[in-house]
C-alpha cells in the first residue's frame, strides 16, 4: 500500500513510498545494497584509471598573491608532492560581491572537511580567485572558512579551464617540474568537499594498500595513518593502540561481510 502525503510541494500530493514490516524493509535495504557495492567497485575502478591518466606538463610560470606576498605555483605545494587548485569565483563582477563569493563555490567551501587529513596523505588544496587578499581574508573570516586562498594574477584561470566557470585542477610536484594530472568541473565539482573524493582524483589515490595502483607508488596499511587532525607527526609510525582498534573493526566487518548474501 502507498502512503499519500495530503500537502505535497506546489500544493500536490507526494505519494510515497509503501510502508512495510521491519522483514519487508531489511530485504529491501539488502536488496539495494547489491547495486551500491556495485557502484562503489566501479567507482574503486575509475579512480585507478584515473591514477594511471598521463600527464601533461607545466612549462609556464604562474603567480599568485597569498597573505604572506607573491608566490608560485610551486609555492603552493607547500613541499608536498600533490596539489589540488579550486577556482572560486569571488571578485568583481561575481553576484554577491563583496560581502559574499559565488554561491555554488561558496556552498563547496562550506563542505571542505579538515585539511590537515590531505596534508597527512601528502597533499595540499588551496581555493584561487582574482579577489584581493584583503577581500580573502575578510571574507573567509565572516564565512569560517580556513583553507588557504590566492589570488591570480596571471592567465592560470585562462590556462586551466577556469576562467569562465568553476572547476578543480590537480597537479604532481616531481622535484621543481609541475604536472597537470587532472581537471573536473560543472556537476563532478559538486561531490567535493571530503577527504576520500579529493584524494581519489589525485595521481597517488588515498594511498592504502587495497588501491589499485600503479607499481611503486606509496601506499600504506588500511585505516593506519588516520588520526585526530590536530595531532598528525609526519612520518610517525601507526599509533599501537589504534592499530589493534582498527584491526579489531576490520576483522569483525570482514566476518560480517562474508555472511551476508549477495
Amino acid at each position: 500500500m502507498t502512503a499519500t502525503a495530503e500537502n505535497g510541494k506546489g500544493g500536490q500530493p507526494m505519494h510515497k513510498p509503501a510502508v512495510v514490516s521491519p522483514e519487508a524493509w531489511e530485504a529491501a535495504r539488502k536488496q539495494l545494497l547489491v547495486k551500491e557495492k556495485a557502484q562503489t567497485r566501479a567507482r574503486d575502478a575509475l579512480a585507478a584509471e584515473r591514477r594511471r591518466m598521463p600527464w601533461m606538463a607545466v612549462e609556464k610560470t604562474y603567480v599568485f598573491e597569498a597573505p604572506e606576498g607573491r608566490v608560485s605555483l610551486l609555492d603552493l605545494f607547500e613541499g608536498r608532492h600533490q596539489l589540488i587548485v579550486y577556482r572560486a569565483f569571488y571578485e568583481p563582477g561575481v553576484f554577491g560581491w563583496p560581502d559574499h563569493a559565488c554561491r555554488g563555490c561558496s556552498m563547496v567551501a562550506d563542505q571542505v572537511a579538515h585539511i590537515a587529513h590531505l596534508n597527512a596523505r601528502d597533499t595540499t588544496l588551496v581555493f584561487a580567485s582574482r579577489a584581493p587578499q584583503a577581500e580573502i581574508a575578510r571574507l573567509k573570516a565572516r564565512m569560517g572558512w580556513s583553507m588557504p586562498w590566492v589570488t591570480i594574477t596571471d592567465s592560470f584561470d585562462k590556462d586551466f579551464g577556469v576562467d569562465e566557470w568553476h572547476g578543480t585542477n590537480v597537479f604532481y610536484r616531481d622535484g621543481e617540474r609541475i604536472f597537470r594530472t587532472y581537471f573536473v568541473n560543472n556537476r563532478g565539482d559538486e561531490q567535493m568537499g571530503g577527504t576520500w573524493n579529493y584524494l581519489d582524483i589525485t595521481p597517488l589515490g588515498r594511498q592504502e594498500v587495497w588501491e589499485d595502483s600503479p607499481e611503486g607508488y606509496p601506499q600504506t596499511p588500511t585505516y593506519k595513518w588516520w588520526n585526530w587532525h590536530d595531532s598528525y607527526v609526519p612520518d610517525a609510525a601507526p599509533d599501537k593502540t589504534w592499530v589493534e582498534v582498527s584491526d579489531a573493526g576490520e576483522a569483525a566487518f570482514r566476518a560480517e561481510s562474508a555472511n551476508e548474501k549477495p
